[in-house]
């Protein structure tokens, strides 16, 4: 069973026991968290689409670790016009592990 749910402003399709990395939830490593913004839940023929979410349904997962990624140097310059804008950027993550989608309607 997969489902497609919405958090950070991002949609990720997961299933049981997938690990991804999404937008910064504000939770420590080894705590217990819900997605209650299911857009899709289904098997196979199965599937159930929400309008806007599927009614009743959730992913349950557990905070593997939280961090930031790799740096990004951002430059801002002007030819011949002697400037120069340079500063990095480290978008903070939460790694998390699916350990169960619960369908609804």
């Amino acid at each position: 069973m997969y489902a497609v749910i919405k958090t950070g402003g991002k949609q990720y399709r997961v299933s049981e026991g997938s690990v991804l990395r999404v937008e910064k939830v504000e939770a420590s490593a080894g705590d217990k968290i819900e997605f209650d913004q299911v857009l899709l839940v289904g098997e196979g023929e199965d599937i159930v689409v929400g309008k806007p979410f599927v009614d009743g349904s959730k992913v349950e997962a557990t905070v593997q670790a939280q961090g930031r990624s790799r740096k990004i140097n951002v430059i801002k310059f002007k030819r011949r016009k002697n400037y120069k804008r340079q500063h990095g950027h480290r978008q903070a993550f939460t790694e998390i592990r699916v350990t169960g989608i619960v369908a609804g309607k």
